[in-house]
């Protein structure tokens, strides 16, 4: 029994170390954290953590983010990370188009400088998905600064319905899907647990 263990741990390592060996390229990566479940901003706003444990600089840009409290945010700043934050608060709620637009744009132009500044070894840029699909961002202006950022920057990407072209121009994508969520069985969200 313990032979054939020590077998398959054997082929496995062997495997993992084949993969490790491969893996030769060094640059920034461009993730996606995209699905109908909850997680994206906490998957993150996790990374971004481990960067800053790493001594890596990071910055952050919020879409349809309001104003209240943040827990990432109130112990990433502590660590020098940078956040600009639409704090317009959900599209449903302002149900204005123009002033959206507007908001998005003016936060935009803040992530561009993020994108360009080869000091930042992070850039997240939360729920922007939802800029693409409601035509708040144009898609070939985003992925065009996606290209042009520095070499070694990482980018991370959050939001539902990701658009093909920046899942297919990622080089890490990860979906998370809904199993069970307490708020659907009437528990209200929790600060530092939901938010």
């Amino acid at each position: 029994m313990n032979d054939r263990h020590q077998q398959r741990q054997q082929r496995l390592k062997e495997q993992v170390d084949a993969r490790i060996a491969a893996a030769t390229e060094t640059r920034g990566i461009l993730m996606v954290f995209t699905g109908n479940g909850k997680g994206k901003t906490t998957a993150a706003f996790g990374t971004a953590l481990r960067a800053c444990g790493h001594g890596k600089k990071v910055a952050a840009v919020q879409f349809i983010k309001g104003e209240w409290p943040n827990g990432e945010r109130n112990l990433l700043e502590q660590h020098g990370v940078e956040f600009q934050v639409m704090s317009t608060g959900f599209t449903w709620d302002t149900q204005n188009r123009e002033t959206d637009t507007a908001a998005c744009q003016l936060v935009w132009q803040q992530a561009r400088r993020m994108l360009a500044d080869s000091r930042v070894d992070l850039v997240i840029l939360d729920e922007i998905t939802y800029m693409v699909s409601m035509d708040y961002l144009d898609l070939a202006e985003l992925v065009d600064v996606l290209q042009q950022r520095p070499a070694q920057q990482s980018v991370i990407i959050t939001g539902r319905g990701c658009h093909r072209t920046l899942l297919d121009l990622a080089d890490t994508v990860t979906e998370m899907r809904p199993v069970k969520h307490a708020f659907d069985a009437g528990i209200q969200a929790q600060q530092g647990i939901d938010w």
